[in-house]
């Protein structure tokens, strides 16, 4: 089975720290003590098991420094070839985002940028607490992206779609990817509702497309069953040349084994045309991000 995985979080505590990760505890994907130390494309191709990964993509970790994680980044993809891509983080509503997105576009293998906007009234989810999207200086730096051709991240949950819908279509030279599949977070009627109709107000935008991934992070105990419902809503509203799978390694790792997450995703759509499973597994992640 060959696929081409494009999120990967890759890390080397001792050469780049993750402050939520040091010390590491327990978070509502998982105990992040269980997490590894170090984890290089090394690590992930040798627990690959039975999948080929012909490439990866590899999305900022949120490191204390962005501008050393990517240059460490390109170093393995000097060493090993991997990673063929890399999504950077990058604080937007900083005075200096120029400036910092001119040293970060110096890396060969740079692609797109993330800046993590998950916000929700429950502590337990909310990541930053600040609603940047509504931030004018974060919007107009934003733009600043197109000029690198590098296509944007886009970390929210259901609540933001509406108004991350406003921003895709403000800029519609950019490319914008949501991540983990909208990340439906609130899981009873009313948010399942939210969530659906969230990726049809960003599917209408045709520079959003959809990365399914992180499902196990909401459902520690998944079966392809339990996953079926959100892969399959998320095709629908995006379409199959729209959509792009990946692991979310390692921290879908505390959940799954690699292959069985893929294995889970190839059964869900069985019945998918002999294209759309090449769309879905491989073309799609290299058309995006350029690999």
């Amino acid at each position: 089975m060959k696929v081409v995985d494009p999120h990967v979080h890759l890390w080397d505590l001792e050469v780049v720290p993750l402050p939520w990760l040091m010390p590491a505890g327990e978070a509502y994907s998982g105990d992040n003590r269980k997490l590894p130390r170090r984890y290089t494309d090394r690590e992930l191709l040798a627990g690959a098991g039975d999948i080929e990964v012909l490439k990866i993509v590899n999305v900022e970790a949120n490191p204390s420094d962005a501008l050393a994680e990517t240059r460490w980044l390109q170093s393995l993809a000097a060493r090993d070839g991997y990673p063929q891509g890399i999504v950077a983080m990058l604080d937007l509503s900083r005075d200096d985002a120029a400036t910092q997105l001119a040293a970060l576009a110096e890396t060969p293998n740079l692609r797109g940028i993330r800046q993590i906007l998950n916000v929700h009234a429950d502590p337990r989810y909310d990541y930053v607490g600040r609603h940047y999207l509504n931030e004018p200086q974060w919007r107009a730096n934003l733009r600043l992206l197109a000029r690198y051709g590098l296509s944007f991240d886009l970390q929210i949950y259901p609540s933001q779609a509406t108004l991350a819908a406003d921003v895709a279509a403000g800029h519609p030279d950019t490319l914008f990817i949501l991540d983990h599949a909208g990340m439906c977070v609130d899981r009873d009627r009313a948010g399942q509702r939210e969530w659906r109709e969230g990726l049809r107000r960003l599917a209408a935008c045709e520079n959003v497309v959809a990365k399914i991934s992180g499902l196990a992070m909401f459902d520690h105990h998944w079966t392809s069953a339990s996953l079926r419902p959100y892969v399959l809503e998320t095709i629908e509203a995006f379409g199959a040349s729209r959509c792009l799978f990946a692991s979310n390694f390692p921290i879908d790792g505390l959940h799954s084994s690699y292959g069985a997450l893929w294995h889970a995703y190839a059964e869900i759509v069985a019945g998918a045309s002999a294209s759309e499973h090449a769309a879905l597994f491989v073309g799609n992640a290299e058309r995006c991000y350029r690999i």
